[in-house]
């Protein structure tokens, strides 16, 4: 079992479910990302992703794309990014996974990536770009090393593709909550409930939502369907203002939104 699953069994033996915020890597700096990931665990986070910043990144929203843009103009590196995670794996309780293209896990080498990667202490990797079709290299390489390999469904997913989709996924599926890209929203799609309760027909898979929860009422909505939420643009946005403001602020600012959120889960 990855550190993934035991996660989630555990989670669901509880009756709890997980609360996963995002983070990026490097922006402003990746002292701060170490800093911040190491709040979100203290604060109670069971499960945080660390975008990879990549140029051309799959679906994200205008504040993950901005934070991407500005954690890249500092040339961050792979290698920097997996030696900050080790920091922080170290003496953390919430697994880490990535959020990485498809394009920079080829460019380094899938074994190279995946062994790098357990190296840092990561648990897994959801890799937006991968199409389904082409991942069972990479889905071999992973279930090999225990190393969760999160695949996406989308509202607009046919069905027939969600089910192989689920089929392949290991640690949990993905369920993206809106058609678009990510971003904070007031409102979330009334067929999103029905949709996942279908989707949880078909699988045994933890499902965890994620694009467009930002607020208390949408984990509300959300928490008696799913296994866990994924929350990226409504804690990113507080992590930009790291680059002006004492960082001493801005990291209370992100835990004080996550002890929010993970109240409402609780509630």
């Amino acid at each position: 079992m990855s550190a993934i699953d035991k996660l989630f069994t555990e989670l669901r033996r509880e009756g709890r479910k997980a609360f996963i915020p995002f983070v990026t890597a490097g922006d402003p700096d990746l002292d701060f990302t170490r800093d911040v990931l190491r709040e979100l665990d203290s604060r109670g986070a069971h499960l945080c992703e660390v975008g990879i910043p990549y140029s051309d990144p799959i679906a994200d929203g205008p504040i993950i794309q901005a934070s991407y843009t500005r954690a890249l103009e500092k040339g961050i590196q792979l290698a920097d990014i997996l030696r900050m995670a080790g920091e922080v794996t170290a003496g953390a309780r919430a697994p880490l996974v990535t959020m990485v293209s498809y394009a920079i896990v080829h460019r380094h080498g899938l074994r190279q990536y995946v062994a790098a990667a357990r190296q840092a202490g990561i648990a897994g990797a959801i890799v937006p770009d991968l199409l389904i079709e082409e991942s069972d290299e990479l889905s071999a390489i992973c279930r090999a090393e225990d190393f969760s390999l999160i695949h996406l469904v989308t509202p607009t997913t046919p069905r027939e593709r969600a089910v192989r989709i689920a089929e392949s996924s290991t640690g949990f599926l993905y369920y993206v909550s809106v058609t678009g890209i990510t971003g904070e929203r007031s409102n979330l799609p009334v067929q999103l409930v029905d949709n996942v309760n279908w989707l949880r027909e078909q699988t045994d898979l933890p499902i965890c939502i994620g694009f467009g929860i930002s607020q208390p009422e949408h984990v509300r909505q959300l928490a008696p369907v799913a296994d866990g939420l994924i929350v990226g643009s409504a804690l990113v946005r507080r992590m930009a203002a790291a680059k002006d403001q004492p960082r001493d602020k801005v990291l209370a600012d992100v835990g004080a939104l996550a002890s929010e959120l993970m109240a409402a889960l609780e509630s």
